[in-house]
């Protein structure tokens, strides 16, 4: 099988909306959370979410484009274009062998809540001819696609908080198997409006805290839900020999990917953990590395099921001496849960931490729950020489995906 690496990064976050300034925030401990401003919260018990701040989809888009698309499709048309530029590739490959997997768990909800609105005041004459594919899950896709011509495979993976995940899985999956010289994958998610927060917070999945270094708080005795985020992840993945010929900047290789279901329940997880871990174990033994030298990007959203379960899912896929050697974080402590779009993000802050060796902090971790003891580095970046990376990411619906890195550098590669 063929040998997939990542060439490309890009990243649109509530913490940087460029992956340098990204990953400076997560490794700084910087929180993105703040008041939500996108809407009037007097009637809702939730205050915050993890907004993206000072975006400009006219850095990436024509005005045209723009008019034409959901803010779900801009953020991920960004973070596209930044990992395109990134990894030098648009002029050296045939079109019919680069194709995009983006994810989302629920795609254009701002444009349906915009024309219903004009459909209940205005009638349904005003409804826009563009309202059904600016809202559809595969439109970011195609318009990534039409961009840089890219010709092959291109849709979404919808798999609720795993869309992510799962995209940069089935991508890596194509090129090995040689469908794919190369991928654009990764995830979107723009979902910080009432009617996502109503639907939220009356299932109890959010915090209602309002202050933001108090409401995100994985793995903390304290927590109480997860707070919303939004923004995009995207990587370029590329068949290692291509990315080889063409001398370009390898980050990191893609060699893990695990995908299961709980077949439990609609919204919580298995409370034995099985799939959950099997999905980690998957892309674990994939890798095919005896290490200890492993950075974990937790699901970590903060909610009193999650947390406890990914802890037991990580000790029964890794057993317990290696599960307590790691260095685990929630990234979603400084971003939000970012939902569709957190695998592709918390993708991007893998690779980094490869190539830097630094764990990033979960920050507000001050009373660790008992049920949660793994390392899951409280408060403050960590550094440590990396062998291995491992993403985990949870859906509703009971979807687990788990991606594994490694680094490129050894025998293997001369």
């Amino acid at each position: 099988m063929n040998r997939v690496v990542v060439t490309g990064l890009g990243v649109v976050s509530p913490v940087g909306n460029d992956v340098e300034s990204f990953w400076h925030a997560l490794c700084t401990g910087t929180c993105g959370i703040g008041p939500i401003t996108r809407f009037d919260t007097t009637d809702f018990k939730v205050k915050i979410a993890g907004e993206v701040r000072n975006f400009d989809p006219k850095q990436y888009m024509d005005k045209l484009d723009i008019l034409h698309s959901d803010i779900y499709t801009q953020f991920a048309m960004a973070a596209a274009c930044q990992a395109m530029f990134d990894s030098r590739l648009a002029s050296e490959i045939d079109p019919e062998r680069i194709g995009v997997y983006i994810g989302t768990g629920i795609g254009g909800i701002a444009t349906f809540m915009a024309e219903h609105q004009k459909l209940l005041e205005r009638g349904p004459r005003r409804v826009s001819p563009f309202f059904i594919p600016m809202m559809i899950a595969n439109m970011a896709s195609s318009m990534i696609a039409m961009r840089f011509g890219c010709k092959g495979p291109a849709m979404p993976m919808v798999t609720a908080c795993a869309s992510g995940s799962n995209a940069i899985g089935e991508a890596m999956r194509l090129i090995r198997h040689g469908y794919a010289d190369a991928m654009i994958a990764g995830g979107a998610e723009a979902t910080v409006n009432a009617l996502a927060a109503a639907g939220f917070s009356n299932m109890q999945a959010l915090s209602a805290s309002s202050d933001p270094y108090q409401a995100s708080l994985p793995f903390d005795r304290r927590r109480t839900g997860f707070v919303m985020g939004e923004g995009a992840g995207v990587l370029v993945l590329e068949e290692y020999e291509h990315a080889k010929a063409r001398g370009a900047k390898i980050y990191a290789e893609l060699t893990g990917y695990g995908s299961t279901c709980d077949a439990y329940h609609m919204t919580s997880p298995d409370p034995t953990a099985a799939e959950g871990a099997r999905a980690i174990a998957d892309a674990w033994h994939e890798t095919g590395i005896l290490t200890d030298r492993v950075y974990f990007n937790a699901h970590g959203t903060g909610t009193p099921m999650n947390d406890r379960v990914e802890t037991l899912a990580i000790k029964r896929a890794l057993g317990e001496e290696l599960a307590h050697k790691l260095l685990i974080s929630s990234t979603k402590s400084m971003t939000g849960h970012m939902l569709g779009a957190a695998g592709g993000a918390e993708a991007v802050a893998c690779v980094l931490a490869l190539r830097d060796g630094i764990a990033p902090p979960t920050i507000g971790l001050q009373e660790p729950d008992p049920d949660c003891d793994l390392n899951y580095v409280p408060l403050e970046a960590q550094k440590q020489e990396f062998d291995v990376a491992l993403s985990s990411s949870l859906g509703f619906g009971g979807h687990n995906a788990c991606l594994a890195f490694r680094k490129i550098g050894g025998g293997r590669d001369a």
